[in-house]
């Protein structure tokens, strides 16, 4: 067995067992591992101590319940192992920024701490193959877009520290709010989209502000830009277009995007001796016969 296969079946492990209690001890016990190098493992494979790990999962599931309006905030911090309710809201208020109570009266979209799939990391596919991980399916291909499109939407500014690394980061989920604005109003410029294709949009990076702009729309079927909406394009040229596949659309926009970005960005682009430019785009597309899909593409740069 390596090593990163141990502490894959120690994240396994942990969700679970999420509510109980677990021991960095069981754990090693697990893994097959000294309880020393098990945890600087852990460590290095999952960016996070095994403790943190654990109370970040939990505060990620604990969002789904507190969607429960019937269920009493006290329950579910001792169901998910906080000692008391005190405890509970101290820890959620220090991750995402707004307490239990702020989170429910409010809704806002959240980025939790998501559970990974280290195998991805060192597994090496070629162009066209497809890469089966947990309950996602990716494929990368390289495409050549000949003609540029439009897309009408809404754009915000993003601070970068505040969203990534995806995945990991937490607190207001910035883009994802801007989403909910644009499905919020779409049908308001309905005869200016084609609803079959959505496009979010990562670029014009600020390092001096330490944030980047995001745009979130739909294609344009027409020219006319209406009132209180922004154009963008995506040009033409030569892309890495990585496509995802998963069970619904709530695990293609969070899970299956983030192990699809850190496989892409941190494992297949400096295998292939590629950087990109500083944009990304994730092209959404209306769900046909159950399937749930979508593309992130970059613009690839060779490493001099």
């Amino acid at each position: 067995m390596h090593a990163w296969e141990a502490i894959q079946n120690t994240v396994d492990y942990i969700e679970a067992h999420i509510k109980e209690d677990i021991s960095a001890e069981r754990l090693s016990e697990i893994a097959g591992l000294s309880p020393f190098y098990f945890q600087r493992l852990f460590k290095r494979l999952v960016n996070r101590t095994v403790q943190e790990y654990i109370k970040l999962r939990r505060l990620a599931l604990v969002i789904a319940e507190l969607e429960k309006d019937q269920q009493r905030i006290l329950d579910i911090a001792l169901d998910y192992r906080f000692s008391s309710h005190a405890n509970f809201t101290r820890a959620f208020k220090s991750t995402y920024g707004l307490t239990p109570e702020e989170y429910r009266e409010r809704r806002p979209l959240l980025n939790t701490f998501l559970k990974p799939e280290i195998s991805m990391s060192y597994t090496m596919i070629d162009e066209g193959v497809p890469l089966l991980a947990g309950n996602i399916v990716l494929e990368i291909n390289r495409k050549t877009l000949n003609e540029p499109e439009t897309y009408l939407g809404f754009e915000t500014k993003v601070k970068i520290e505040d969203q990534i690394p995806a995945g990991e980061s937490t607190g207001v989920d910035i883009p994802g709010q801007l989403w909910k604005q644009y499905h919020k109003e779409k049908e308001r410029f309905a005869e200016y989209l084609n609803p079959d294709v959505e496009l979010g949009m990562s670029y014009r990076p600020d390092p001096q502000r330490g944030e980047f702009t995001y745009f979130a729309g739909g294609l344009a079927s027409q020219k006319e830009i209406p009132e209180g909406m922004v154009k963008e394009v995506l040009p033409p040229g030569e892309y890495v277009v990585c496509s995802i596949e998963a069970e619904s659309f709530e695990a293609l926009v969070t899970k299956a995007l983030y192990q699809a970005g850190k496989y892409l960005f941190g494992t297949w682009l400096p295998n292939h001796k590629l950087v990109t430019q500083p944009f990304s785009a994730e092209k959404y597309f209306k769900n046909m016969d159950g399937i749930y899909y979508m593309e992130v593409w970059v613009i690839p740069a060779a490493i001099e």
